[in-house]
């Protein structure tokens, strides 16, 4: 099966007002309690198949960062535009094979900036500066330092099979092989006389 291999792109961070979830989702989202309950929940908004261990994997991130957002008492919007930021984080990373965490690093926090300077359009004011510091604390331990962990089970695996010809050598051989089939093929000895005075007969000769 051939698989064609994208390169790490350099994502542009944008605003994420809603994006994934939208007023009245995060609304019943917020009043459900129980996580299995959170899990089914999020699993129809987000459209996941959570039958899967893939997608089990992606239902945990995203039901503890809604419990991170309870703790911070975030407000909904708040709570949406991160679990957004978790999300494209994640596309991000798993968009190609190669290792691309400095990109994911680096759009990391131009998201966290987009929505913690009042910038209109570009950015907005949704975030606090400490709000901030602890969200990029919490995207750290519960995505980052398991970069390569999410990278490995989304990401198809590359299996490199080379073979080396070296040009040089290769016509080095050739052209040994063609000198010795000539050789071969003039080598017969020219008449030569004998001590006794009489003419030598050719020694060797070539079958065609």
């Amino acid at each position: 099966m051939e698989i064609k291999m994208k390169m790490p792109q350099e994502p542009k961070a944008k605003v994420m007002l809603w994006t994934d979830i939208n007023y009245h989702e995060m609304e019943k989202l917020n009043k459900i309690q129980s996580i299995p309950a959170l899990q089914t929940a999020l699993s129809e908004v987000l459209r996941i198949d959570h039958s899967g261990p893939k997608q089990g994997i992606l239902l945990n991130l995203y039901v503890q960062t809604m419990l991170y957002c309870r703790e911070m008492h975030f407000k909904p919007v708040q709570t949406s535009t991160l679990l957004s930021i978790i999300i494209s984080i994640h596309k991000v990373n798993v968009e190609t094979v190669f290792n691309n965490i400095a990109n994911c690093h680096t759009y990391c926090k131009e998201l966290l900036l987009c929505h913690s300077v009042r910038r209109p359009p570009c950015s907005i004011d949704l975030y606090k500066l400490e709000e901030v510091t602890s969200i990029y604390e919490y995207i750290y331990n519960s995505y980052m330092r398991h970069y390569r962990l999410y990278k490995s089970v989304f990401t198809p695996q590359i299996k490199l099979d080379l073979s080396v010809t070296y040009l040089d050598t290769l016509d080095q051989n050739v052209a040994a092989t063609s000198e010795s089939n000539d050789e071969t093929q003039d080598l017969c000895l020219s008449p030569t006389k004998s001590e006794d005075g009489l003419q030598g007969k050719c020694l060797f000769h070539t079958s065609n």
